[in-house]
């Protein structure tokens, strides 16, 4: 499927804000998922003056089906980017930091570490700003988990990124058990962060199928929810099946919420961190 319909909109405007956010990425020698990810909405997110920086650099050891992040050996640590993080989100003068990375297994604690330390980081530049990471699963390793929820981000977001038919195909390296086995422990934490999830619609999934998704991830503890279209990275990934409909996403938004979910968002250019702070906020509100 090639031509996208009408209700996917582009963006490629670009003004003050993002000229700013541009040149810190660059002078602080920083990844973005906005980037390295293609996200749809880099633009958009970029003109607001705000970012999701992705640490660990930009190499994942996994090969996910739908992703456009570099896969291979990554590179050695880089043990100031944290403090390099937070100097960026100081000078975005930002309220809610969204925190990202690839998947690190060649590193004993997955990467953990460094998100710890980015959060601290972050906490004393920015002592008011609320902080959400979305990190991969650890490998189910319970004390790397447990090193990031003890640096008390604010929410803890970890993406199911699609039904469990479609897990093996997608995210060969990563389960449908695994992932939800992750959002549990961390609702289960004695840190209690909020719980977040994020699924890809459009890969072939059935209504039945995207209900029982969700009501998965609603049993483990999850609190908010992000739905979005499924967009092709490059001719090497995936293929859309279809295009979902904004009036579908209103539907599955309404069966999220009498499911369990307290805070939605769900729209054809939806991402994980797009406007994360307003969802943060319908569960605060």
């Amino acid at each position: 499927m090639s031509r996208l319909p009408s209700w996917i909109r582009l963006s490629l405007c670009t003004d003050q804000g993002f000229n700013h956010v541009h040149s810190l990425i660059s002078s602080h020698k920083l990844n973005t998922v906005c980037e390295s990810a293609k996200c749809p909405n880099r633009h958009a997110c970029w003109n607001r003056g705000t970012a999701t920086m992705m640490i660990l650099g930009d190499v994942c050891t996994r090969d996910c089906k739908f992703c456009a992040i570099k896969t291979g050996r990554p590179l050695p640590l880089d043990y100031d980017e944290p403090r390099r993080v937070a100097s960026a989100a100081k000078s975005m003068n930002l309220n809610h930091v969204v925190i990202t990375s690839v998947a690190r297994d060649d590193l004993d604690d997955g990467g953990a570490g460094i998100f710890a330390e980015t959060i601290s980081a972050i906490r004393d530049e920015l002592p008011e700003a609320s902080i959400e990471v979305l990190t991969p699963d650890f490998d189910s390793k319970i004390e790397n988990l447990d090193q990031v929820l003890k640096a008390r981000p604010d929410v803890f977001n970890h993406n199911l990124e699609t039904v469990k038919r479609f897990q093996p195909l997608i995210r060969p390296q990563a389960s449908y058990g695994r992932s939800l086995a992750t959002l549990k422990h961390a609702a289960s934490s004695p840190i209690r962060p909020a719980i977040k999830s994020g699924m890809m619609l459009g890969l072939g999934e059935t209504e039945e199928e995207i209900v029982e998704a969700m009501g998965d991830l609603v049993s483990v503890g999850c609190e908010l929810l992000t739905l979005g279209q499924y967009l092709r990275p490059t001719p090497d990934h995936i293929k859309v099946n279809r295009y979902v409909a904004p009036d579908e996403f209103n539907h599955f938004a309404d069966r999220a919420r009498e499911i369990g979910f307290k805070g939605v968002a769900s729209g054809p250019m939806v991402r994980s961190s797009y406007k994360a702070d307003e969802l943060l906020a319908q569960l605060r509100s």
